[in-house]
């Protein structure tokens, strides 16, 4: 199923839900407004669930003047996978993570943290970007920044159906509706979020492999950012859990309840396919990679004499 067919049945289910709940909460009238309010969110999350999520993370855009490192990075990745050059955040957190975000390769962007760029290698972080990068090919993105202004909303339904719930006795459900609201919202928010398929993440591994060229990179880079998502708090994920699943690496390190906001398949899993993609079983340094590796992934070379995996490569 292709991602713009995902996001209508997507976008189909918060309608309905919406409208459940306003029929629970208010009868008739509850249920027009619901309908009312539904058909405006999913334009404003179309539109603008890109921007909302940036801006709740603090993510900042960069130029290569400001980050020359990771600028010339995504740029040359960009043009390996053929994809329009994206638009390049950082967000100032010591938790090392990553995402990508917009509705089309044309409109996409992609941010990491300060803490990634300081722990990862150059092709670990190269990696990281490739993966995010894959992402936007696959069109991911629109249907990943969707879910997560859906999900968010439909938790606040039960806060919604706490305050003001049950109030209008001559109405929808009154009490009923309210607590119906406030245990099935929940729920709610685990299905939309589920409704992204787990696998996503794998097939972002391996493309974003391709694309760099260096899957056990890629797989260093796994194990480091789930080491160090658990030591260091990421204070606007955890403020936003509904976004957990657009990073690379879940983001919660489990000081709230995070478990109907869990996406992300196992860590070592997605390890384990990169090793088997690479085809090799490396040491305890994954980036060392004997020379059978190397020479069957190795890319196009840019330039004469240089292999596009050399990361001062600026052509």
């Amino acid at each position: 199923m292709n991602g713009m067919m995902r996001t209508a049945l997507l976008m189909a289910a918060m309608t309905a839900i919406f409208l459940s709940a306003g029929l629970l909460l208010g009868g008739e009238g509850g249920l027009l407004i619901a309908l009312i309010l539904a058909g405006a969110m999913n334009l404003f999350a179309y539109w603008n669930s890109d921007k909302m999520v940036l801006r709740m993370h603090g993510a900042r855009e960069v130029t290569r003047l400001e980050e020359p490192r990771l600028y010339d990075m995504v740029q040359r990745l960009s043009q390996r996978a053929n994809l329009p050059m994206p638009k390049v955040y950082v967000m100032e957190t010591a938790q090392p993570n990553a995402f990508a975000t917009g509705r089309n390769p044309e409109n996409a962007a992609v941010a990491a943290t300060r803490g990634i760029m300081q722990m990862l290698t150059t092709e670990e972080l190269e990696g990281v970007m490739a993966h995010e990068l894959a992402h936007v090919k696959n069109r991911d993105t629109l249907i990943m920044t969707i879910t997560a202004t859906i999900a968010g909303a439909i938790s606040m339904l039960a806060n919604f159906a706490f305050f003001f719930g049950g109030r209008d006795r001559h109405n929808g459900a009154g009490v009923l509706g309210a607590i119906l609201v406030m245990i099935l919202a929940p729920f709610a928010a685990m299905l939309v979020q589920m409704a992204i398929s787990r696998t996503r993440e794998y097939g972002a591994d391996k493309i974003g492999a391709e694309i760099s060229g260096n899957p056990l990179a890629l797989a260093s880079a796994l194990r480091k950012i789930e080491s160090g998502a658990h030591r260091v708090v990421n204070q606007a994920a955890e403020d936003n859990p509904a976004t957990a699943h657009l990073f690379i690496i879940n983001p919660l390190n489990g000081q709230k309840m995070d478990g109907l906001f869990s996406t992300h398949p196992n860590t070592a899993n997605r390890i384990a396919a990169l090793e088997q993609m690479a085809g090799t079983k490396p040491p305890s340094q994954a980036t060392r990679q004997p020379k059978t590796w190397r020479s069957r992934y190795r890319m196009p070379s840019a330039g004469k004499g240089r292999s596009s995996l050399d990361p001062h490569n600026r052509d």
